[in-house]
């Protein structure tokens, strides 16, 4: 059984998509404030396998709640409500380390299958973190390049699941990064982000494509807020976040991903 906590302020809302959740056969709580959210999530330290989190709440709104989350290493996917539709909001709701965005108004079966779809992730990284743990070697034993090695990916689950370059790993199975300054754990958007890099690399990447492709998003908007999530990358997988020379800017187009730098 699955536990999912719900930040709503609106009752009637809440109400509904806990009797529905809960249908559903998931254990279901529902708090009213960015403030209970966190007091649940960090103070007193409960799981929960995903959050339903609105923007709109008094006092500390959903983006707040998730930056703090994030910023306490608890990585719970989240999906964030939100009557503010713009793009703008939308990344800035992924900048703060939220996994999936729905819209109000929704269709109920359209948040519950975008539920389920967080709770099979946070399965399948249960699964693989146990795996790990009862393997033997690891990304070492299937020559993970060090500095100076071609990028490549690494024999995996699926074909694009590890990806190495100059001592930096990146395993899209856990969702982390492992770099000379350390591990760090990635979000489901940064993650999506650097795929499409890898997917694309040597290439010049546009903003318009990032958003229309990385994010779903078709409207015209500032995409200048990106540019947020590229001194993000930039700091976990540069030497230099201000002299970049992996994820380099392209002027007047986008961004392009070198691995294989010279």
């Amino acid at each position: 059984m699955s536990r999912i906590l719900i930040v709503e302020d609106e009752v009637h809302l809440a109400q509904g998509l806990l009797f529905n959740l809960e249908a559903e056969g998931h254990e279901v709580s529902a708090v009213e404030s960015g403030e209970a959210a966190l007091e649940l999530l960090i103070h007193r330290a409960e799981l929960f396998d995903a959050v339903v989190l609105d923007i709109m709440l008094p006092g500390v709104d959903g983006f707040e709640v998730a930056d703090q989350l994030r910023a306490a290493r608890n990585y719970v996917p989240i999906l964030m409500l939100t009557a503010r539709s713009r793009p703008e909001d939308v990344l800035k709701g992924f900048a703060s380390g939220a996994d999936d965005y729905l819209p109000k108004p929704f269709e109920l079966s359209i948040l519950i299958a975008r539920v389920h779809g967080l709770l099979r992730r946070t399965q399948w990284l249960r699964e693989q973190a146990e795996g790990e743990r009862g393997a033997i070697g690891g990304a070492s034993a299937n020559g993970t390049p060090g500095g100076g090695n071609p990028a490549s990916f690494i024999a995996a689950p699926g074909p694009h699941d590890v990806f190495a370059f100059d001592g930096r790993t990146l395993d899209f199975n856990t969702l982390e990064l492992s770099a000379p300054a350390g591990r760090i754990q990635l979000t489901l958007m940064e993650a999506s982000l650097l795929r499409y890099f890898i997917e694309h690399r040597n290439e010049n990447v546009s903003r318009k494509q990032i958003l229309e492709e990385v994010w779903g998003l078709h409207e015209d908007t500032d995409t200048r807020a990106i540019d947020n999530f590229i001194v993000r990358l930039r700091r976990y997988i540069e030497d230099s976040p201000g002299t970049p020379k992996y994820l380099i800017t392209v002027r007047g187009i986008g961004y392009r991903f070198l691995p294989e730098h010279e």
